[in-house]
């Protein structure tokens, strides 16, 4: 059973809830807590959607720094796989994710939230990648998956400069797709989770593993993988629901099939 990490299902929707007090720092065994908790929702039929949560008061505040410490270039050499290995466990959930920012979501804490394909924060919330400030760089993705967000310009200047951004700044440069009350992150989350658990399961994934594939490659490929996954749809019973609904003027019922 995991120390740090536990999964909870309801009406579709899967939390991982980060449990490491005081700061949520990511250990080794944090990290290998979340890879496991990202492969089991990502196989589970009963999730149509993932919320990633750190409590009411931080979401993660980085990398176990004393941890790290004492690290040799051999150990990071070997300890760095799994580090990446964790968060890219999250960005491959074949289901929608959305990391539900509370407090802080710095270095790690960011990395890990740019995992996820929507980001809900409180109003009070900091994000950011200070690792410069120790003498490193973002080793979780950052440097990779924050400029494909928020553009190389902007990426840099944060990495570059360590510093961090409140919410409303995050959320003009779209770093995150919301902004909430401090109180409402994990409601706001779980809602839209449950809207996108009522969706066809089938569409949701081909539409993000799209997206993913897409953005890795030239246009003319990209445009191959989007009509070859849009007319595979076209063999999905939600296909037939969603366009007989609208036909119909009614409220399509899907099934996941």
């Amino acid at each position: 059973m995991a120390e740090f990490v536990s999964i909870e299902v309801t009406e579709g929707v899967a939390t991982i809830l980060l449990q490491r007090p005081p700061m949520n720092a990511l250990s080794l065994q944090m990290q290998r807590e979340i890879r496991q908790a990202a492969e089991e929702v990502g196989s589970r039929s009963d999730v149509g959607a993932v919320v990633l949560y750190g409590g009411p008061k931080v979401f993660a505040a980085g990398a176990d720094i004393k941890e790290m410490v004492g690290m040799s270039y051999q150990d990071m050499l070997r300890a760095g796989v799994g580090l990446q290995d964790a968060f890219t466990s999250v960005a491959r959930i074949p289901q929608p994710t959305i990391a539900a920012i509370t407090g802080y979501a710095l270095g790690g804490g960011c990395e890990l939230a740019l995992c996820c394909d929507l980001r809900i924060s409180a109003d009070d919330a900091q994000l950011g990648q200070p690792e410069i400030r120790l003498g490193i760089i973002p080793g979780a993705g950052g440097t990779q998956r924050l400029p494909r967000l928020v553009g190389v310009s902007r990426a840099k200047e944060l990495i570059l400069t360590g510093r961090s951004v409140a919410a409303e700044e995050a959320l003009s440069i779209g770093l995150v797709n919301r902004v909430v009350t401090a109180g409402d992150v994990y409601a706001a989350a779980s809602e839209l989770g449950a809207r996108l658990a009522r969706g066809p399961a089938l569409a949701l994934r081909a539409a993000k593993q799209a997206i993913d594939l897409g953005t890795e490659v030239d246009l003319a490929t990209g445009l191959e993988i989007e009509r070859i996954s849009f007319a595979a749809l076209f063999a999905t019973d939600d296909r037939t629901i969603g366009m007989t609904a609208f036909v119909d003027k009614t409220v399509p019922a899907f099934t996941g099939r």
